[in-house]
This record gives structure tokens, sequence and C-alpha cells, in this order.
């Protein structure tokens, strides 16, 4: 389990990365399913992306909470990180950023 403060999303078309979430030092095998939950400082505007990464690929995440198989087989010792984006282009509200973000890895 990890969890992360992200960063503060102002642009549309463009993508923000939030901290790393790493794994403990001890961790081996391969990721079967990753439950993933984050929460934004305020309601999210329309067109909002996320993905959740691992070094060699990612997996679009669907809603605020929820249960991925998309990162099956990585190393259950990568690093992983939420990216969050908004499609189009223009301003997005003041203020508005990731409050935290977290995943459970469960791995064999």
């Amino acid at each position: 389990q990890a969890s992360a403060s992200g960063p503060l999303l102002a642009n549309r078309g463009s993508w923000q990365r939030a901290q790393p979430l790493t794994p403990p030092a001890d961790v081996g095998g391969e990721v079967s399913i990753v439950n993933w939950r984050y929460e934004l400082s305020r309601p999210a505007p329309s067109g909002l992306e996320v993905r959740l990464c691992g070094e060699q690929r990612c997996t679009s995440l669907e809603g605020a909470s929820g249960t991925t198989r998309g990162l099956a087989h990585l190393n259950a010792g990568e690093t992983l990180h939420m990216v969050f984006g908004f499609a189009g282009s223009g301003a997005l509200p003041p203020g508005l950023r990731v409050v935290s973000s977290e995943v459970m890895v469960n791995y064999q």
C-alpha cells in the first residue's frame, strides 16, 4: 500500500504526475490486482482522464476509486504513479488539485 499527495491541476491539455507510489523494499512477485483511490480538492470538471502507470505502461482509471487488472504481471516492487489530465484547452477552476492518491497492490 502506498499513498501520496498530488499536483495542482491548472490547465486543460496537459498531464500532471502525482508523487510516486513506492512499494515496501522487500516486495517480490508480480502484480495481480490494483485497488486505487484519489481525491480532488473540488468536484472534477468534465474531461478528466486519470492513468495509473508503472515504468513501461499505463492503464486508464474510471472514477475516483476502483480495481484494475491493467497492470497485471508488472514486478510488484515497481514504483507506480497516477497521472491526471484534462482534454481540450483553457484554464481549470482555481485551486483544483489532487488532495491524495492511494494504491493497494495485490501480488503473488
